[in-house]
């Protein structure tokens, strides 16, 4: 077989799978596992079939000696592995573990001789510079080969419990940082620099010590996820983004030197960008979640866009630059080939990039469905321009050789401005994003005239379907029910979790709000169109606990809801977000608006701590509707009635015994990171009306943070859940004044409504505060005198955010952080100072100053759009 038709055969394949996914994506609501499917059509079939042919042609290419049975042995790894995936795919699709068993052991014995073909071949090659490069693509399929049978085993533990959890990281980390991240890290060495047309000044630091890293690092994750120890996991995950950034630096040397002009070259660059932004995802997410099951289903939302923005685009800029030079014939040839995959290039990046970018915003499921299609319709155009150039290439190739004298030769066409490009590409977002708006525009609090969502115009049946849900793990069991258009839908609902739910359908209907063990049952009505659900406790949507009914035959239930349904519907959505309930108190935040003349701020000033040393407080959790800035209200979840809560102090070896009242609407818990104690008891959620006795020895000093730390975390932090102790250093020495800050933020829902949680879960705060209110300090200043020590002790609280404190006009020349003093009284030298307590989420710690002048001296937290959020006060010091 000659080199341009087995080039063209075994890369129709990667094609092939790439129409598989566009396919299914469009009639993935007929397909089972739908989400699952076309990730692996994509990473399984397309990306994981060009590895096995392009490691292989590289291969070739740096160790100069062609591998043993050459293209007979390729053709078989690539028929083993395309049998293997289908048979995979086919198994969980129709829930068949035998198929899903063979097909796995099939891919994996695969990979394994996959490495063992470049191992041989290795041996006895020729010397070259980057032929150490090949190593990458060796332990990248051994990689493959161990998370395949991490996927086995997943299979057949079917879903659910922590050791499934640990096996869906381990196999997520070693398919797509192992298998496509070594081999991808491997090849851009060189490809990056030839796509840019740059030079390779010596060894590359991909062929160093960087895969021993990256090896090392995916055996960490390994090891943890077997090992039962997420830290471990995690440290893996940011040793890999470590040896990553080594490579990547390399790759902004080559960008500095050429810029990108092509789309292979825009694609390879976005790809590893979102690789980088996604490996640093993987790993906050393990630190960050308490527990496997959290951190899974953080690492789960990241998988979209490690498969569209990392494989999808080092695919797809891969094969624009590799198709032409495989197929060859010529300059001629090789630049219309070119062209024709270059076609629209940066329109496409900026597309498909813009879109992902969008859809990390709260934005409404309409609107992630157009950007989603964007998306899919931007990628699959390759498979027109690849069509387009195997067309011209052979046209090309069949015109008679012109010559052209050197002085006939035509000046080079000038590259189109890439202004007008984006712009285009910027309008089609816009475009897109405004017909998401247009097409459910109770997204952003508008309403719409249809017909009755459960009953729109469908002749009743007279047959009455029950289906029995029962709400357990923050889930609903069944989520997916099947019902012909015309039945009556009864849903026997029962809540065997230990925490209050709910369920709210988008047709307006609302059940009550179950405790424990409590059944329900709810007449949907006739069903005549599909329509979706959730349970509206805050944040139990976020966690996944969503419902889809399906209407055999039928529709959006949302294409013919009328007004009046509308607006029950936005009734039904109180607890998820503004952009569910209506207009946000957000919308009457005014920055230059003053409290009440009788408004009071929250005392700052800390007393010492007392000489007892047992310290016995009661916590109660109770809703508190609260003022948190000039006319603006929220209905807080408090402890004793305000946020923060009431400030601990003591000193080391006191003992701490809490007794926490729950006299909240839903479960709540507490944690105290002053204790060192094991949280499976004290800090387990308990509904209302429940009580629980926390205590803790304190054994080591500084600030810290307690919080509810009932999931979604996030989201109880974030509506008033947490306070300080203070646990004093021995010696610590008096002080004039002493001042408590306790940083947090607010994402505000509607006017004495509860807390945004898709804000909360975007990171985009509406408020930062000092001591709950929005620049309460500023209105009524804090008080000193001039020559006075003044300590202000801070604590960020988060849940997202961190401080910057900053005392404009002053100069601290005592600082303490997280435990221990990183300047005291000027330092060694005596006249050192610091201008900025620097606090991660969670973090705390003091600093000390004295005043010289009388004056008004603000304070901020120095990320300035934050103090122009409300981190803002003012120290007013007097003669």
């Amino acid at each position: 077989m000659k080199d341009k038709l087995w080039h063209i055969v075994s890369g129709i394949l990667v094609p092939a799978w790439l129409v598989a996914a566009v396919v299914f994506t469009f009639l993935h609501r007929l397909v089972p596992s739908s989400g699952w499917l076309l990730v692996h059509l994509l990473l399984l079939g397309a990306v994981s079939t060009a590895i096995l042919i392009w490691s292989q042609h590289f291969a070739d290419t740096l160790l100069r000696r062609k591998a043993l049975g050459h293209r007979v042995s390729l053709g078989l790894r690539l028929s083993v592995h395309t049998v293997g995936a289908t048979l995979v795919m086919t198994g969980m699709v129709i829930d068949g573990y035998p198929l899903v068993l063979v097909g796995g052991i099939l891919v994996g014995l695969n990979a394994i001789i996959h490495a063992i073909v470049i191992v041989g071949q290795s041996r006895g090659a020729m010397p070259g510079r980057f032929a150490p490069l090949v190593r990458y693509y060796v332990a990248s399929a051994l990689m493959l080969a161990a998370g395949v049978v991490l996927g086995i085993l997943m299979a057949r533990l079917d879903g659910g419990g922590e050791d499934y959890e640990r096996l869906f990281i381990g196999h997520l980390g070693l398919n797509l940082l192992g298998w496509v991240g070594l081999t991808v890290i491997g090849t851009i060495a060189l490809l990056w620099p030839t796509v840019l047309h740059t030079r390779v000044e010596g060894a590359t630091l991909a062929g160093g010590h960087t895969l021993m890293v990256l090896v090392g690092a995916l055996g960490l994750l390994a090891l943890g996820c077997l090992a039962d120890l997420r830290l471990i996991v995690a440290l893996g995950v940011l040793v890999y983004l470590a040896g990553l950034g080594r490579v990547l630096w390399e790759a902004v040397g080559h960008l500095r030197r050429a810029p990108a002009v092509t789309f292979a070259a825009w694609s390879l660059g976005a790809a590893m960008v979102w690789f980088a932004l996604c490996t640093l995802g993987f790993g906050l997410q393990l630190v960050l979640a308490p527990s496997w099951t959290a951190a899974a289903a953080g690492v789960e939302t990241l998988v979209p866009y490690f498969a569209v923005g990392f494989a999808a685009q080092i695919l797809l800029g891969a094969l624009s630059h590799l198709v032409p030079v495989v197929l060859g014939g010529g300059p001629p040839a090789l630049k219309a080939t070119a062209a024709e995959l270059d076609r629209g290039g940066l329109v496409r990046v900026v597309l498909v990039n813009g879109a992902l970018v969008l859809s990390l915003l709260p934005v409404s499921s309409t609107i992630t469905v157009l950007l989603s299609v964007l998306t899919v319709g931007t990628l699959a155009s390759f498979l027109v321009l690849f069509t387009l150039a195997l067309r011209t290439n052979r046209r090309v190739r069949a015109l008679p050789l012109v010559r052209i004298a050197p002085g006939e030769r035509t000046a080079p066409t000038e590259r189109p401005r890439s202004t007008g490009r984006m712009l285009a590409a910027a309008t089609v977002l816009l475009l897109t994003v405004t017909a998401g708006i247009v097409a459910d525009p109770a997204s952003i609090g508008l309403s719409t005239m249809a017909a009755p969502a459960a009953g729109t115009a469908a002749a009743a049946t007279g047959h009455t379907t029950t289906v029995a849900v029962n709400m357990v793990d923050t889930r609903f069991v069944p989520d997916r029910i099947e019902v012909p258009v015309g039945d009556e839908l009864v849903i026997e609902l029962t809540n065997s979790d230990d925490m209050v739910h709910n369920l709210v359908l988008e047709s307006g209907l609302v059940s009550s709000s179950l405790d424990p063990g409590a059944t329900e049952t709810v007449a949907v009505g006739v069903i005549g169109a599909s329509v979706d659900g959730w349970c509206s406790i805050a944040g139990h949507r976020l966690l996944g606990m969503e419902i889809s009914i399906i209407a055999v035959g039928g529709g959006s239930a949302t294409d013919d809801m009328t007004a009046d349904d509308m607006a029950a519907a936005d009734s039904g959505h109180a607890g998820h977000g503004a952009a569910a309930t209506g207009a946000s108190a957000a919308d009457d935040l005014d920055p230059m608006a003053e409290p009440d003349a009788d408004f009071q701020a929250r005392d700052a000033a800390l007393p010492p701590a007392a000489s007892a040393t047992v310290h016995r407080q009661t916590l109660t959790v109770r809703n508190v509707e609260t003022e948190v800035a000039p006319g603006v209200t929220q209905m807080l979840w408090t402890f004793n009635g305000t946020a923060p809560g009431p400030t601990l102090r003591g000193t080391v070896g006191d003992v701490f015994e809490i007794t926490l009242v729950n006299e909240g609407t839903m479960g709540h818990s507490i944690d105290f990171h002053a204790g060192d104690v094991a949280p499976d008891e004290v800090m387990r959620t308990i509904q209302p009306g429940e009580s629980l006795v926390y205590t803790f020895t304190a054994t080591r000093s500084g600030i810290w943070l307690y919080h509810c730390s009932t999931m979604p975390m996030s989201v109880h932090i974030a509506n008033g859940m947490f306070g300080a102790v203070i646990i004093d250093p021995p010696g610590l020495a008096e002080v004039d004044r002493e001042y408590l800050v306790v940083q947090s933020e607010l994402y505000l829902g509607t006017q004495g409504g509860e807390v945004d949680d898709l804000k909360v879960e975007a990171q985009t705060p509406d408020l930062v505060v000092f001591n709950g209110y929005a620049n309460q300090y500023a209105a009524r200043p804090l008080a000193a005198r001039v020559g006075e020590t003044v300590r202000v002790w801070v604590l960020a609280a988060g849940p997202n955010v961190g401080s910057a404190f900053h005392v404009v006009g002053g100069q601290f020349d005592t600082v303490y952080k997280e435990g221990d003093y990183t300047l005291k009284d000027g330092g060694s030298t005596g006249t050192g100072g610091s201008q900025v307590l620097d606090l991660a989420a969670a973090q705390g710690g003091f600093v000390e100053l004295t005043f010289g002048q009388a004056g008004h001296y603000p304070f901020v937290s120095h990320v300035m759009s934050d103090a122009e959020k409300g981190a803002r006060g003012i120290l007013e010091v007097l003669p």
